[in-house]
């Protein structure tokens, strides 16, 4: 006599119930497996190599000193005197690039936002720097603006010195005379325009219903941009701070071109590729690479986060 278990019973109508469901939900992500195993393959697998390496004691040019090190790696990455000034270089280059690219990418939103003849033309020319090879993008500032001897700015200031009457006019080394400034004005040229569209976007999904009453009500220019623009643009501003950030925290090719890390402008990318490929430590490079990791994972949970919720502003 076989006897059927009602709770039994019930369990297996829902399961036939959701199977139709579940194989749905496979025959829609089955096509995105390839792509997610290619991406797991490129990306993680390699941060789990830099993780486990991160831990060893290996340097090349003692190969008979290996083994387990444990923290010491990233201990030294905090104690070693050229990675702390690299951390606190990386930390001023990027707050010094992202104020100022967001200052003139604000300036140039404004610009952009009126109308007027030919704005198509000037706002395809400001986003042309953004569209440069970053490489190629420093090779133009250090030769042909920064070279003493044929550099553009050095021209410049010859012709009006000459304008003046004189014949020896200033001629100063732009990359050894100030080398921070250097690295800085490429960068901010090269990113002000990406935050001058984050910019502009915000600016055209401003309520221009209320700028109209403010203008009706006596509002100056000013009293609009203070009032109602600024406050309406901080989460754009949060958000192009955010991911200016992310990308100049690993920013190395204008280092590595303009001063070659030289002159005290080495930032933490480069003294991880020094570390690396010179000194060839890869235990201690490695865990410099995972704390720059771990910065731009913490800015991209912000950004991410910061998205979100200017999505869910927008849809409401």
């Amino acid at each position: 006599m076989t006897v059927h278990s009602p709770t039994a019973q019930h369990r297996s109508v829902p399961l036939r119930a959701n199977a139709p469901r579940l194989a749905g939900q496979w025959a829609r992500r089955a096509p995105l497996l390839p792509a997610l195993v290619f991406l797991i393959a490129v990306t993680q697998l390699p941060f789990v190599a830099t993780l486990v390496i991160s831990v060893l004691r290996w340097n090349a040019l003692d190969p008979t000193n290996t083994g387990f090190a444990g923290l010491r790696n990233y201990l030294a990455v905090v104690t070693d005197a050229n990675l702390r000034s690299s951390m606190l270089n990386t930390a001023v280059l990027t707050v010094a690039v992202v104020l100022a690219s967001l200052v003139l990418g604000l300036l140039l939103a404004l610009l952009l936002d009126r109308r007027f003849l030919g704005r198509g033309v000037v706002r395809t020319m400001l986003i042309a720097p953004f569209l440069v090879v970053p490489v190629a993008a420093a090779l133009l500032w250090k030769h042909v603006l920064y070279n003493p001897e044929y550099g553009l700015l050095n021209g410049v200031l010859t012709e009006v010195w000459r304008w003046f009457g004189s014949d020896h006019p200033p001629q100063p080394d732009w990359i050894s005379g100030m080398p921070k400034l250097a690295v800085e004005a490429a960068l901010v040229w090269q990113w002000t325009p990406f935050m001058m569209l984050i910019l502009l976007a915000g600016l055209q999904s401003r309520p221009i219903e209320a700028v109209e009453a403010a203008r009706i009500d006596g509002a100056n220019a000013w009293q609009v941009f203070r009032y109602l623009t600024l406050p309406h643009l901080r989460r754009y501003l949060e958000l192009g701070g955010l991911l200016g950030s992310i990308y100049i925290v690993q920013n190395f090719d204008a280092v590595f071109t303009i001063t070659s890390g030289g002159l005290g402008t080495a930032n933490l990318p480069y003294t991880i590729y020094q570390t690396f490929y010179q000194a060839h430590d890869y235990g201690q490079a490695s865990a410099a690479g995972v704390v720059v990791v771990v910065v731009s994972i913490v800015i991209a949970t912000f950004a991410l986060r910061l998205v979100s919720s200017l999505l869910r502003n927008e849809a409401s």
